[in-house]
Formats: C-alpha cells, sequence, structure tokens
C-alpha cells in the first residue's frame, strides 16, 4: 500500500494539510466572532439554571470577559471547521490505502462529523444540567456559602467536556475504519472488553469534575459506545477473503481502484 512519496514529500503534505485545517479554524472563528457574545449566553444557559435565584455568573478579573468570548469563539469555529479537518485528516492518509478503501471518505466525514456533533448536542443538552445542578447544589450546601462562578473558568469546564463527548462519540466511527482496515476485528475488542472499561473511568476521572457523577456521564457512554463498535466491528470488519486478496494484490504490486 506504500504510494511511493519521500519523507520530505510526506512532510510537506502533512503540513498543506495542517495550513488548510488551521485556515478553516480561522475563517470559522473570525465568523463566530462576530456573534461570540450570544454564543456565549447560549452555552452558560445550563449552568444559569442551576444557579440559585439571585446568583449569576462573574468575572473575577478586567480582561476575563473578554477572553471568554475570544475562547467560545474558538470553540465554535473547531466545531463549525470539524468536517473539514476531518477530510484533511483523510486526504493525508489515502494515498495509503486501496482504492476501494478511498471510495470511504465521504462515508467518513459525514459520520465523523455526525458523530461528534450528535456527542456534543448529548453533553450539552442531557448531560450539562445534570452535572451543574448537582455540582452548584452540593457546593450551597457546604457550610452555607453562596455560588458567584467565574465565566472564564466555567466555559474552561464546559469546553472540556464538549470536546470530550464528541470525541467519545467518535469510538464507532473508529472501530469501524480500524476494522475495515483489518487493525482490530470484533473478536479482539470483546476480548479486551475489560480495557475499555478501565479506560473510560480514566478518561471520566481526567476530563470531568473529581465527582463520580460527572465521571459516569462520560464512561458510561464510552462504555455503551464501545458495545456498539463490536457490533459495527463484527458486521462491517475486513473477512478472511479480503485480506487474502489484498495479500495477492501486495505480491502482485497491483491496486484496483
Amino acid at each position: 500500500m506504500s504510494d511511493g512519496m519521500a519523507i520530505s514529500e510526506h512532510l510537506g503534505e502533512l503540513r498543506k494539510r495542517l495550513m488548510i485545517s488551521a485556515g478553516s479554524w480561522l475563517v470559522a472563528f473570525l465568523a463566530s466572532y462576530s456573534v461570540g457574545e450570544k454564543l456565549f449566553e447560549f452555552i452558560a444557559g445550563p449552568v444559569r439554571l442551576a444557579l440559585p435565584e439571585g446568583s449569576s455568573l462573574v468575572f473575577i478579573n478586567a480582561t476575563e470577559p473578554f477572553f471568554t468570548v475570544l475562547k467560545v469563539s474558538a470553540l465554535a469555529g473547531l466545531v463549525i471547521a470539524f468536517p473539514v479537518i476531518i477530510w484533511q485528516l483523510w486526504s493525508f492518509i489515502a494515498p495509503a490505502l486501496y482504492g476501494h478503501e478511498k471510495r470511504l471518505a465521504l462515508p467518513f466525514v459525514f459520520f465523523s462529523s455526525l458523530c461528534f456533533g450528535t456527542g456534543t448536542y448529548f453533553g450539552f443538552t442531557f448531560v450539562f444540567p445534570m452535572i451543574f445542578t448537582f455540582l452548584v447544589t452540593y457546593g450551597t450546601n457546604v457550610g452555607g456559602v453562596s455560588a458567584m462562578l467565574s465565566m472564564g473558568a466555567y466555559l474552561t469546564l464546559a469546553s472540556r467536556l464538549l470536546i470530550a463527548f464528541g470525541l467519545v462519540f467518535e469510538l464507532p466511527i473508529v472501530i469501524f475504519f480500524l476494522a475495515r482496515l483489518g487493525i482490530v476485528d470484533h473478536i479482539w475488542l470483546a476480548k479486551n472488553r475489560k480495557f475499555s472499561l478501565l479506560l473510560a473511568f480514566v478518561m471520566g476521572a481526567v476530563l470531568t469534575p473529581p465527582d463520580i457523577f460527572s465521571q459516569a456521564s462520560i464512561a458510561v457512554p464510552f462504555i455503551v459506545l464501545y458495545e456498539v463498535g463490536i457490533v459495527v466491528a463484527r458486521l462491517f470488519g475486513k473477512k478472511k477473503v479480503e485480506v487474502d486478496e489484498e495479500e495477492n494484490l501486495e505480491e502482485t504490486g497491483s491496486d484496483p481502484d
């Protein structure tokens, strides 16, 4: 499956793909910045509902609102540019694939974008209200303290959670393509199920606040999607006859389109 490119050519191609990805993110960021304040109001919705009556988000230094709007615009730009970034990733690895594997490009971009968007929607709509209600309620019950959350700190946590949910929902797509490439199969995935369970809770501990509820909000979808991935690998994974055909192609040096 070698495409005959020298290392310098690979590096040049990688630089090109990274520049296009960065450029698309920059354009999306600039477009998002024009409505950055409204975007923050939207993303702050779950925590505003969780705060007690009379409480609100605050900023603790003069530059915090400005940089918060910049950060939320960058996050929105990443979501908008995600299909372009995924396309550039595929374009970089495509020369090393067989002709019939290259035809998976559009499905890869479409379903990767769909899964990422579904993950962020799931996290924001269903998990955020529960997480922040739990955290704010717990906090205000400790020593009778008042809730005064920093807008910058909230956005940092919300951004991390949104990206985490988006990436977790990519798991079935990743497994699908690894299975199609013959790197993993459903037997291997099922055999290593216990490691996926461990990885799920490690990710939950790293990416979420240090409470079991928040950690489970990442770990449980990961475990469920891993099981979905096993089914996907069983249905769509590379069959032995396909492996044999590709081995024959490598020996003859041909590559069918």
